[in-house]
């Protein structure tokens, strides 16, 4: 750290965070984008995008987060492709990043580090990532009209993303390890009332096997009781045993749910620590759509733009390191 102290630093580089560096860079915030080694979230990991307004032929997921990425830069955003190995939050002070033996500081920082799909861990399935198997029925069902398609899990995301994808496929069956579901009661009924719907329990995925256009084919079972192996020909495998927030680095500083989701107040990004706001798959189980990430992320650099216009640097911020005056980047003109 060479001694400044930063009007902005944003943690994590998916839609949420380059949309809020967007806003913020607009705003002559100089933000940083602490983006990831594996920048863009988990869109850099899709194929076609069917589904964010402005894009009538639809985007590879890769070229959408470049162009995301390319808008924040033409105003100013400054990148660090690295991961972050720690933070420090203040309450109303200065926030601090780690990305190795480096050190930056900020008055504000969004936190905007997403959420990953949990996964089964099994052969094929990070093979066929992309080629057949998906972990967002949402958005995936449509490239699946016609198809027999099986949905593995037992929750309500797995039922939501079901009665979604029936409107598509051909047959779907929902695939779970026991005959009773963590799903709630309303949602179990409305998935068994549609018709192309069946369930398969008590049955764990095996193994994703490949055709020979290496797409998926089948889908090798299990039997947890009998321990028999049977295998379903699918054209589609959507994995929907529920996400991760990445919020391990302010686990104990912010307040999570017990999901792990960063809490923040109604209709807002604020945090319970003022300077500190959150945004995206982060925050959101509900939604994980990358239109709502980038809509908080214009929140969370609007909530940040005015908490530094409106809060003057505590003293904190220019007496750090036992005294040792540090600079201060300028509050921006509102």
């Amino acid at each position: 750290m060479d001694g400044r102290v930063e009007s902005l630093i944003i943690v994590g580089g998916g839609p949420a965070g380059y949309t809020a560096a967007l806003y913020a860079a607009r705003a002559n915030l100089g933000p940083i984008v602490i983006e990831g080694f594996q920048w863009g979230g988990q869109l850099q990991n899709t194929t076609d995008v069917e589904n964010y307004p402005g894009y009538p032929e639809g985007v590879l997921g890769p070229e959408m987060m470049q162009q995301f990425r390319h808008q924040a830069e033409r105003f100013g955003t400054r990148f660090i492709t690295d991961d972050a190995t720690g933070i420090e939050l203040a309450d109303g002070g200065v926030h601090r990043v780690y990305v190795g033996d480096d050190e930056h500081a900020a008055r504000a920082i969004i936190l905007a580090m997403g959420a990953e799909p949990k996964r089964l861990g099994i052969a094929g399935e990070q093979e066929l990532s992309g080629r057949g198997v998906s972990t967002c029925g949402v958005c995936d069902g449509a490239f699946f009209k016609g198809e027999k398609v099986v949905v593995i899990g037992g929750g309500d995301s797995a039922m939501e993303d079901s009665i979604f994808i029936s409107k598509f496929a051909s047959e779907l069956t929902v695939v779970h390890r026991r005959d009773e579901f963590r799903a709630s009661k309303i949602m179990l009924e409305r998935a068994r009332a549609v018709p192309n719907i069946s369930f398969k329990t008590p049955y764990v995925p095996e193994e994703f096997v490949a055709g020979a256009d290496e797409k998926i084919a089948k889908v090798r079972l299990r039997n947890v009781e009998t321990e028999e192996v049977e295998e379903l020909e699918v054209g589609g495998a959507f994995v929907a045993i529920g996400h991760t927030p990445r919020s391990e680095l302010v686990a104990g500083q912010v307040e999570t749910d017990e999901g792990g989701y960063v809490v923040t107040e109604p209709a807002s990004t604020r945090t319970k620590l003022a300077g500190v706001f959150a945004v995206g798959d982060v925050v959101d189980h509900t939604y994980r759509q990358a239109v709502t990430a980038a809509g908080t992320g214009c929140m969370g650099a609007l909530d940040a733009e005015w908490y530094l216009r409106d809060t003057p640097p505590s003293p904190e911020a220019h007496w750090q390191r036992g005294g040792e005056p540090i600079e201060v980047a300028p509050t921006p003109a509102s």
